[in-house]
């Protein structure tokens, strides 16, 4: 007796569907699952047996075999307990055979007593059913909110009963409606930073074109403020960028967006003391990490010169390709990494290194050794570098108003704009996105530009992807001001911002 039975699992951020087929043999009685099952899988036997009897049905005393296909992927979860219980009393003939098998898709994990527990990753296995032309997914109620993102029929049902009586047509499952989550900004305002004129302005050019930041300066004079007040001046996601972020949130079993009907752009300030692993994603089931979590919004970094140098050298390749390619035991997993990355740090150890009241401590072997924590290879890949001082009494105490997140945010939403238009054929959206020939194409030098950025380049030493780097701020400060030519004035403020005179002094 064979019944089969569709579900889906979850490879990187990509569902697929998995057929779940069972086989009720002759022989002693057994229960065996193949298809590269992990732990959680193989221990679904106690809950689905332990489920079927504490619903009032019977489970067959024969031999049990379940079979998750295609058998070439490895099967992580406990969204099996479902179908697998259902295929069970389908092969036994305890529930009637029809088009549902094929109708829908069971995701869920089995209590004891047989309710139907919530799982992690149902948005993109809910996608992966859409696009294979299921009708609908049968999931927790708990799940049905989130499931119905993707435009199928999401059914919420609370019990294993529940889902048998809506296959007998006994029980009408509510469907849950497709709903667009609203998108929150930021509690923190830009305008409750104090001064910093400086650092608010390379906040402000980080968030029009993509640019990675890094703040310099003691302690106290409001990196971590700067840095938390970034996501309040970006724009709102659009519809991409939501199901991509809420798909990011489902895989990773963080609260989901759909269930809070809230999605703000993420903000992911990892302690320094993390493993290596956990910044850029790894572990023994190929987790994603902090790079991966912060994708579609802003990765902050304090102390960075504190993070083990291993964690550190894994951000190179995310940060040029946008994406993190994870491996374990011959498992290879891609997850999507395009994030702001903002980083601070102090000047020296001690933290008081240009502070024109507090005398420093180090001495010239430790400044040597903070700032040879980072390398120049990655410092290469950050465009934007500036220095922080800190307030005295009087800039404290002013009372002039500050400029307020919303009117930032429309500038930056604007210059966003400007670059899509310019980038439209080019399957790109941002100027920190622009590879040497869109480079060459869309910010050509005139002579007076060019021959600033020869002597700049002369005097320090600039690599060719620093050249690079300082055009694309350069196009990202003209865009600001709605400017179509990139002139040395531009130049001359991205050089200023980028902080490559302080790093070869250095």
């Amino acid at each position: 007796m064979l019944a089969k039975v569709w579900s889906a699992a979850v490879c990187g951020v990509d569902g697929y569907l998995v057929t779940v087929e069972l086989d009720l043999g002759r022989g002693l009685p057994s229960y065996m699952t193949v298809g590269l099952p992990d732990s959680a899988v193989r221990e679904s036997r106690e809950r689905v047996v332990a489920a079927i009897r504490n619903s009032g049905y019977e489970f067959p005393c024969r031999r049990v075999t379940v079979n998750l296909a295609p058998a070439q992927f490895r099967k992580r979860g406990t969204q099996f307990d479902l179908p697998v219980a259902l295929g069970i009393l389908a092969a036994s003939g305890q529930i009637p055979a029809g088009d549902w098998v094929q109708r829908y898709c069971f995701l869920g994990e089995l209590a004891l007593d047989g309710g139907i527990q919530p799982v992690s990753g149902i948005l993109p296995m809910a996608a992966s059913a859409a696009s294979e032309g299921r009708q609908g997914v049968v999931l927790s109620r708990l799940n049905a909110s989130e499931a119905a993102l993707v435009g199928i029929q999401s059914l919420g049902a609370a019990s294993l009963r529940e889902v048998v009586g809506f296959i007998a047509g006994q029980v009408r499952l509510e469907s849950s409606a497709p709903s667009r989550p609203v998108v929150s900004v930021s509690a923190g305002d830009l305008a409750d930073v104090k001064g910093q004129g400086l650092g608010k302005r390379a906040l402000e050019i980080s968030a029009a074109g993509g640019h990675h930041l890094l703040l310099t300066g003691p302690p106290g004079v409001g990196k971590s403020m700067l840095a938390a007040r970034l996501p309040g001046i970006l724009p709102a996601p659009d519809d991409r960028e939501l199901l991509e972020i809420a798909k990011m949130a489902s895989v990773a079993g963080l609260s989901s967006c759909a269930a809070k009907a809230a999605c703000p752009r993420p903000f992911r300030a990892p302690h320094h003391s993390l493993p290596p692993g956990a910044l850029a994603g790894g572990g023994a089931t190929c987790k994603p990490g902090e790079v991966s979590l912060a994708h579609g919004g802003v990765l902050f970094l304090d102390e960075l010169p504190e993070f083990q140098r291993e964690s550190l050298e894994a951000l190179r390749a995310p940060l040029e390709t946008r994406n993190a390619v994870v491996s374990r035991l011959g498992e290879r997993v891609i997850y999507p990494a395009d994030f702001l990355l903002v980083a601070a740090m102090n000047p020296c150890p001690c933290g008081w290194k240009g502070h024109p009241k507090r005398h420093c401590t180090c001495s010239p072997g430790q400044e040597s050794r903070y700032a040879a924590r980072l390398s120049g290879p990655l410092l290469d890949r950050i465009d934007l570098g500036v220095e922080l001082s800190s307030l005295n009494f009087r800039q404290w105490s002013e009372t002039v108003e500050e400029e307020k997140s919303a009117k930032v945010r429309a500038r930056v939403e604007t210059a966003r704009a400007r670059q899509a238009k310019r980038l439209a054929g080019e399957g790109l959206r941002l100027n920190a996105e622009m590879g040497p020939r869109q480079l060459r194409r869309h910010c050509p030098l005139a002579r007076e530009a060019a021959a600033f950025m020869e002597a700049a380049s002369e005097r320090l030493h600039l690599s060719a992807r620093s050249m690079d780097r300082v055009v694309k701020v350069s196009r990202t400060i003209a865009d600001l001001e709605c400017s179509e030519a990139i002139s040395g004035g531009h130049l001359a403020e991205a050089l200023a911002l980028s902080g490559r005179d302080r790093r070869m002094e250095r």
